[in-house]
């Protein structure tokens, strides 16, 4: 017998719907794939919006709402708790700058930062930072996280055969940036995260690979909890 509620179970199937379309989606599409009467579905529809979560547009497209985005903060500060001491620890095992970069659309976007607490020189990264996605370590094992395809530099091929992405003065002359791909698929789509370090020449990448990709690893678990 199964514990599912149902009407609970409907909403969340049409949020995960509505999620993977871009351009929004109808009401008669939504209750197609749902499987319900049309009727049902508007009270699907006009509930998610009470709570705003989802939006209509004028021609009656549906779209997830700021609701959605509220809720993703709150998410993301528990997420950065945990992960603050997780990156520090990284940082201190491979006395270099420790980082957590998040995929907004082309750009790769530092979010969170560590650095050791001994190290006399490091590479400096400001939480906000961006660049583009193919380039730096960040942006390119973000890349090589997602399933291939024939576009994929060389960077993110190489990236996807060694688990890690390794970099050298792409963003920073002289700087040596090592990152992996924090893979974390929901119910609401595919959170497109990285964890690396940076540092100036000098950085141990056999060592540095194995703590990073240890600490994607730890990540992973910390976001799909």
């Amino acid at each position: 017998m199964s514990n599912t509620l149902q009407t609970l179970d409907r909403g969340l199937r049409a949020l995960e719907v509505i999620s993977r379309a871009p351009n929004g989606v109808t009401v008669a599409d939504l209750a197609k794939e749902l499987d319900v009467h049309r009727a049902i579905c508007y009270r699907i529809v006009a509930t998610l919006q009470e709570h705003l979560l989802v939006t209509r547009s004028e021609e009656g497209r549906l779209r997830l709402a700021v609701g959605i985005g509220v809720l993703a903060s709150r998410f993301e500060q528990g997420f950065a708790v945990e992960a603050r001491p997780v990156l520090a620890a990284l940082a201190n095992e491979t006395g270099a700058t420790a980082f957590v970069s998040a995929a907004e659309g082309q750009d790769c976007v530092a979010v969170l930062v560590a650095e050791p607490e001994h190290a006399l020189l490091t590479v400096g990264y400001r939480i906000g930072s961006r660049h583009p996605l193919d380039r730096g370590a960040a942006g390119v094992a973000i890349l090589a996280a997602r399933p291939e395809s024939p576009s994929d530099s060389e960077a993110v091929r190489q990236a996807r055969v060694n688990g890690y992405a390794l970099t050298r003065g792409e963003l920073e002359r002289g700087a040596v940036g090592l990152a992996a791909g924090i893979p974390c698929r929901n119910r609401f789509g595919t959170t497109e995260r990285s964890v690396g370090v940076v540092a100036l020449d000098g950085l141990d990448i056999e060592a540095a690979s194995r703590a990073v990709i240890r600490t994607a690893g730890h990540l992973e678990r910390v976001l799909s909890a």
